[in-house]
Protein backbone atom coordinates (compact mmCIF):
# COMPACT_ATOMS: atom_id res chain seq x y z
CA UNK A 1 0.00 0.00 0.00
CA UNK A 2 1.24 3.67 -1.37
CA UNK A 3 0.97 6.43 0.90
CA UNK A 4 0.54 10.26 -0.47
CA UNK A 5 1.37 12.92 1.89
CA UNK A 6 0.01 16.35 0.00
CA UNK A 7 1.70 19.67 1.51
CA UNK A 8 0.82 23.10 0.45
CA UNK A 9 3.66 25.18 1.31
CA UNK A 10 3.66 29.59 1.10
CA UNK A 11 6.50 31.29 2.70
CA UNK A 12 7.24 28.18 5.41
CA UNK A 13 10.92 28.22 4.84
CA UNK A 14 11.28 27.87 9.07
CA UNK A 15 9.64 24.85 9.02
CA UNK A 16 10.29 22.45 6.19
CA UNK A 17 13.60 20.77 7.20
CA UNK A 18 11.87 20.01 10.42
CA UNK A 19 8.44 18.75 8.68
CA UNK A 20 10.33 16.19 6.33
CA UNK A 21 12.10 14.64 9.18
CA UNK A 22 9.16 14.34 11.83
CA UNK A 23 7.05 12.93 8.67
CA UNK A 24 9.60 10.75 7.67
CA UNK A 25 10.29 9.63 11.21
CA UNK A 26 6.64 8.78 11.63
CA UNK A 27 6.07 6.81 8.76
CA UNK A 28 8.42 4.62 9.06
CA UNK A 29 6.44 1.60 8.54
CA UNK A 30 5.20 2.35 5.13
CA UNK A 31 7.86 1.13 2.76
CA UNK A 32 6.39 3.32 -0.58
CA UNK A 33 5.64 6.83 0.16
CA UNK A 34 5.77 9.95 -1.69
CA UNK A 35 6.15 13.28 -0.02
CA UNK A 36 4.46 15.98 -2.17
CA UNK A 37 4.80 19.64 -1.73
CA UNK A 38 2.77 21.97 -3.63
CA UNK A 39 4.50 25.43 -3.40
CA UNK A 40 1.94 27.85 -4.27
CA UNK A 41 4.08 31.03 -5.34
CA UNK A 42 6.50 31.48 -2.19
CA UNK A 43 8.45 34.29 -2.13
CA UNK A 44 10.84 33.41 0.46
CA UNK A 45 13.52 30.22 0.55
CA UNK A 46 11.11 27.39 0.38
CA UNK A 47 10.97 26.34 -3.00
CA UNK A 48 15.13 26.29 -2.95
CA UNK A 49 14.84 24.04 0.12
CA UNK A 50 12.31 21.75 -1.09
CA UNK A 51 14.79 21.69 -4.21
CA UNK A 52 17.54 20.46 -1.65
CA UNK A 53 15.55 17.91 0.05
CA UNK A 54 14.85 16.11 -3.40
CA UNK A 55 18.58 15.99 -4.09
CA UNK A 56 18.43 13.89 -1.05
CA UNK A 57 15.21 11.76 -0.53
CA UNK A 58 13.83 11.20 -3.95
CA UNK A 59 10.42 10.33 -2.40
CA UNK A 60 10.13 13.92 -2.15
CA UNK A 61 8.37 15.58 -4.93
CA UNK A 62 7.68 19.25 -5.68
CA UNK A 63 4.80 21.08 -8.03
CA UNK A 64 5.61 24.90 -8.11
CA UNK A 65 3.32 27.36 -8.80
CA UNK A 66 4.26 30.50 -11.08
CA UNK A 67 2.25 33.13 -8.43
CA UNK A 68 -0.15 32.46 -5.12
CA UNK A 69 -3.87 30.44 -5.97
CA UNK A 70 -4.90 29.78 -3.09
CA UNK A 71 -5.21 26.49 -0.45
CA UNK A 72 -7.88 25.19 -2.74
CA UNK A 73 -5.47 24.98 -5.79
CA UNK A 74 -2.81 23.53 -4.32
CA UNK A 75 -4.95 20.76 -2.75
CA UNK A 76 -6.30 20.01 -6.39
CA UNK A 77 -2.90 19.62 -8.04
CA UNK A 78 -1.35 17.88 -5.47
CA UNK A 79 -5.16 15.66 -5.80
CA UNK A 80 -4.05 15.14 -9.59
CA UNK A 81 -0.96 14.30 -9.05
CA UNK A 82 -1.12 12.18 -6.14
CA UNK A 83 -0.31 8.31 -6.87
CA UNK A 84 -0.78 6.51 -3.21
CA UNK A 85 -3.53 4.08 -2.28
CA UNK A 86 -4.10 6.51 0.93
CA UNK A 87 -3.82 10.06 0.36
CA UNK A 88 -2.39 12.42 3.84
CA UNK A 89 -3.01 16.05 3.84
CA UNK A 90 -1.79 18.73 6.17
CA UNK A 91 -0.33 22.06 6.43
CA UNK A 92 3.14 23.43 6.25
CA UNK A 93 3.66 25.13 9.08
CA UNK A 94 4.25 22.48 11.70
CA UNK A 95 0.84 23.13 13.99
CA UNK A 96 -0.30 19.57 12.36
CA UNK A 97 1.13 16.52 14.25
CA UNK A 98 2.78 14.03 11.37
CA UNK A 99 2.67 11.52 14.33
CA UNK A 100 -0.86 11.32 14.22
CA UNK A 101 -0.64 9.90 10.54
CA UNK A 102 -0.50 6.59 11.97
CA UNK A 103 -3.96 6.96 13.52
CA UNK A 104 -5.55 8.80 11.02
CA UNK A 105 -5.02 5.57 8.61
CA UNK A 106 -5.84 3.03 11.36
CA UNK A 107 -9.33 4.82 11.76
CA UNK A 108 -9.41 5.16 7.80
CA UNK A 109 -9.11 1.25 8.13
CA UNK A 110 -12.07 0.80 9.92
CA UNK A 111 -14.19 0.87 6.75
CA UNK A 112 -14.17 4.89 6.26
CA UNK A 113 -13.53 7.09 2.91
CA UNK A 114 -12.24 10.04 4.70
CA UNK A 115 -10.50 10.69 8.50
CA UNK A 116 -10.92 14.55 9.04
CA UNK A 117 -8.74 15.30 12.44
CA UNK A 118 -10.34 17.69 14.94
CA UNK A 119 -8.25 20.45 16.59
CA UNK A 120 -10.41 20.00 19.95
CA UNK A 121 -7.29 21.93 21.96
CA UNK A 122 -5.74 24.73 19.57
CA UNK A 123 -3.43 27.11 20.04
CA UNK A 124 -4.94 30.03 17.69
CA UNK A 125 -6.13 33.53 19.07
CA UNK A 126 -9.84 33.50 20.26
CA UNK A 127 -10.29 35.85 16.75
CA UNK A 128 -9.31 32.51 15.25
CA UNK A 129 -10.75 29.85 17.45
CA UNK A 130 -14.36 31.85 17.99
CA UNK A 131 -15.04 32.35 13.96
CA UNK A 132 -13.98 28.86 13.25
CA UNK A 133 -16.71 27.54 15.48
CA UNK A 134 -19.32 29.11 14.12
CA UNK A 135 -18.67 28.26 11.01
CA UNK A 136 -18.37 25.07 11.94
CA UNK A 137 -21.21 24.91 13.70
CA UNK A 138 -23.07 26.07 10.88
CA UNK A 139 -21.48 24.18 8.21
CA UNK A 140 -22.71 20.65 10.39
CA UNK A 141 -25.94 21.85 10.53
CA UNK A 142 -26.59 22.62 7.05
CA UNK A 143 -24.67 19.56 5.21
CA UNK A 144 -25.39 16.87 7.74
CA UNK A 145 -21.96 15.75 8.08
CA UNK A 146 -21.19 15.58 11.22
CA UNK A 147 -17.60 16.28 12.55
CA UNK A 148 -16.67 18.78 14.96
CA UNK A 149 -13.46 20.77 12.56
CA UNK A 150 -14.06 20.74 8.95
CA UNK A 151 -11.06 22.92 8.21
CA UNK A 152 -8.19 21.34 9.82
CA UNK A 153 -5.80 20.57 7.44
CA UNK A 154 -4.59 16.90 9.16
CA UNK A 155 -6.84 14.61 6.87
CA UNK A 156 -6.51 11.02 5.62
CA UNK A 157 -8.43 9.66 2.02
CA UNK A 158 -8.74 6.72 0.21
CA UNK A 159 -7.48 6.94 -3.39
CA UNK A 160 -11.17 7.12 -4.71
CA UNK A 161 -12.11 10.45 -2.72
CA UNK A 162 -9.35 12.76 -3.97
CA UNK A 163 -10.08 11.57 -7.59
CA UNK A 164 -13.88 12.22 -7.57
CA UNK A 165 -14.46 15.49 -6.09
CA UNK A 166 -13.77 19.01 -7.41
CA UNK A 167 -11.77 21.58 -4.92
CA UNK A 168 -11.25 25.05 -6.07
CA UNK A 169 -11.98 28.73 -4.64
CA UNK A 170 -12.37 28.49 -1.21
CA UNK A 171 -13.82 24.72 -1.51
CA UNK A 172 -10.81 23.26 0.53
CA UNK A 173 -12.80 23.69 3.98
CA UNK A 174 -16.01 21.97 2.58
CA UNK A 175 -14.32 18.47 1.50
CA UNK A 176 -15.72 16.56 4.17
CA UNK A 177 -19.23 18.27 3.17
CA UNK A 178 -18.34 17.41 -0.68
CA UNK A 179 -17.48 13.76 -0.05
CA UNK A 180 -20.59 13.40 2.22
CA UNK A 181 -23.02 14.57 -0.80
CA UNK A 182 -20.86 11.65 -2.92
CA UNK A 183 -21.96 9.18 -0.43
CA UNK A 184 -18.38 8.66 1.03
CA UNK A 185 -18.13 7.57 4.47
CA UNK A 186 -16.54 10.27 6.64
CA UNK A 187 -15.29 10.39 10.36
CA UNK A 188 -13.51 12.41 13.03
CA UNK A 189 -10.72 11.80 15.51
CA UNK A 190 -8.90 14.44 17.82
CA UNK A 191 -5.51 15.21 16.65
CA UNK A 192 -2.59 17.13 18.79
CA UNK A 193 -2.42 20.64 17.24
CA UNK A 194 0.49 22.82 18.20
CA UNK A 195 1.60 26.50 18.25
CA UNK A 196 3.18 28.00 15.43
CA UNK A 197 6.57 28.85 15.81
CA UNK A 198 7.86 30.06 12.65
CA UNK A 199 6.45 32.59 10.51
CA UNK A 200 2.72 33.84 10.40
CA UNK A 201 -0.68 32.96 9.68
CA UNK A 202 -1.55 33.14 6.15
CA UNK A 203 -5.69 33.49 6.86
CA UNK A 204 -7.30 37.04 7.86
CA UNK A 205 -10.80 37.45 8.66
CA UNK A 206 -12.55 37.75 5.70
CA UNK A 207 -12.41 34.33 5.29
CA UNK A 208 -15.41 33.54 7.15
CA UNK A 209 -17.21 35.66 4.49
CA UNK A 210 -15.80 33.75 2.07
CA UNK A 211 -16.22 30.30 3.25
CA UNK A 212 -20.20 31.70 4.10
CA UNK A 213 -20.49 32.17 0.03
CA UNK A 214 -18.82 28.74 -0.60
CA UNK A 215 -21.22 26.96 1.77
CA UNK A 216 -24.09 28.67 -0.36
CA UNK A 217 -22.55 27.22 -3.89
CA UNK A 218 -21.49 23.81 -2.35
CA UNK A 219 -25.10 23.17 -1.09
CA UNK A 220 -27.12 24.73 -3.97
CA UNK A 221 -24.83 22.74 -6.87
CA UNK A 222 -25.63 19.73 -4.09
CA UNK A 223 -29.50 20.09 -4.32
CA UNK A 224 -30.26 21.78 -7.96
CA UNK A 225 -27.37 21.11 -10.08
CA UNK A 226 -29.57 18.01 -11.61
CA UNK A 227 -32.71 19.59 -11.58
CA UNK A 228 -32.07 23.25 -11.78
CA UNK A 229 -35.26 24.53 -13.09
CA UNK A 230 -37.03 22.68 -9.41
CA UNK A 231 -35.17 25.95 -8.25
CA UNK A 232 -35.41 28.48 -10.80
CA UNK A 233 -39.02 27.50 -11.68
CA UNK A 234 -39.99 27.67 -8.39
CA UNK A 235 -39.09 31.34 -8.19
CA UNK A 236 -40.43 32.02 -11.69
CA UNK A 237 -43.93 30.36 -10.70
CA UNK A 238 -44.63 32.97 -7.25
CA UNK A 239 -43.07 36.01 -9.02
CA UNK A 240 -45.73 35.07 -12.31
CA UNK A 241 -48.48 33.92 -10.06
CA UNK A 242 -48.16 37.85 -8.34
CA UNK A 243 -48.08 39.80 -11.63
CA UNK A 244 -51.02 37.91 -12.93
CA UNK A 245 -52.96 38.38 -9.62
CA UNK A 246 -52.50 42.53 -10.00
CA UNK A 247 -53.02 42.25 -14.01
CA UNK A 248 -56.55 41.02 -12.38
CA UNK A 249 -56.69 43.72 -9.93
CA UNK A 250 -56.21 46.20 -12.67
CA UNK A 251 -59.24 44.69 -14.63
CA UNK A 252 -61.41 45.01 -11.57
CA UNK A 253 -60.64 48.11 -11.35
CA UNK A 254 -61.62 48.86 -14.29
CA UNK A 255 -64.28 46.90 -15.36
CA UNK A 256 -66.11 46.72 -12.00
CA UNK A 257 -65.05 50.14 -10.19
CA UNK A 258 -65.12 51.76 -13.54
CA UNK A 259 -62.01 53.47 -12.79
CA UNK A 260 -59.33 54.41 -15.35
CA UNK A 261 -55.78 52.81 -16.49
CA UNK A 262 -54.23 56.14 -15.29
CA UNK A 263 -55.03 55.77 -11.54
CA UNK A 264 -53.30 52.56 -11.20
CA UNK A 265 -50.59 52.95 -13.95
CA UNK A 266 -47.37 51.80 -11.39
CA UNK A 267 -49.52 48.91 -9.82
CA UNK A 268 -50.20 48.03 -13.51
CA UNK A 269 -46.29 48.18 -14.86
CA UNK A 270 -45.41 46.15 -11.47
CA UNK A 271 -47.94 43.32 -12.70
CA UNK A 272 -46.05 43.35 -16.29
CA UNK A 273 -42.59 43.39 -14.67
CA UNK A 274 -43.55 40.22 -12.29
CA UNK A 275 -44.89 38.74 -15.12
CA UNK A 276 -41.84 38.77 -17.31
CA UNK A 277 -39.10 38.05 -14.52
CA UNK A 278 -41.29 35.06 -13.52
CA UNK A 279 -41.00 33.95 -17.84
CA UNK A 280 -37.42 34.89 -17.69
CA UNK A 281 -36.69 32.14 -14.86
CA UNK A 282 -38.72 29.72 -16.38
CA UNK A 283 -36.72 30.27 -19.21
CA UNK A 284 -33.28 30.12 -17.31
CA UNK A 285 -34.66 27.17 -15.17
CA UNK A 286 -35.08 25.40 -18.32
CA UNK A 287 -31.75 26.15 -20.28
CA UNK A 288 -30.29 24.64 -16.71
CA UNK A 289 -31.99 22.10 -17.35
CA UNK A 290 -30.50 21.25 -20.87
CA UNK A 291 -26.82 22.13 -20.20
CA UNK A 292 -27.59 19.57 -17.12
CA UNK A 293 -29.04 16.68 -19.29
CA UNK A 294 -25.79 17.46 -21.35
CA UNK A 295 -23.28 16.87 -18.78
CA UNK A 296 -24.81 14.05 -17.17
CA UNK A 297 -23.00 11.44 -19.97
CA UNK A 298 -19.75 13.72 -18.26
CA UNK A 299 -20.15 13.51 -14.67
CA UNK A 300 -18.02 10.84 -12.74
CA UNK A 301 -20.46 8.91 -10.39
CA UNK A 302 -18.60 5.54 -10.10
CA UNK A 303 -17.52 5.54 -6.41
CA UNK A 304 -15.49 2.64 -6.52
CA UNK A 305 -15.43 -0.77 -9.15
CA UNK A 306 -14.37 -4.29 -7.45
Amino acid sequence: MKLSIIIPVFNEEGSLRELHHQITDSIKMFEEYEIVFIDDGSFDESKLIIQNMIEKDPRVKLISFFRNFGKSAALSEGFKYASGDIIITMDADLQDDPNEIPALISKLNEGFDLVSGWKKKRYDPWKKTFPSKIFNFVTRILTGVKIHDFNCGLKAYRNSVVKSIEVFGGRHRYIPALAGQKNFSVAEIVVNHRPRVHGETKYGGSRIFHGFFDLLTILFLNKYTQQPLHFFGAIGLVTFFFGFLIQLMILYYKFILIEPFSKHIALLLLGIVLIIIGIQFFSIGLLGEIMARHSQGKEDRVKEII
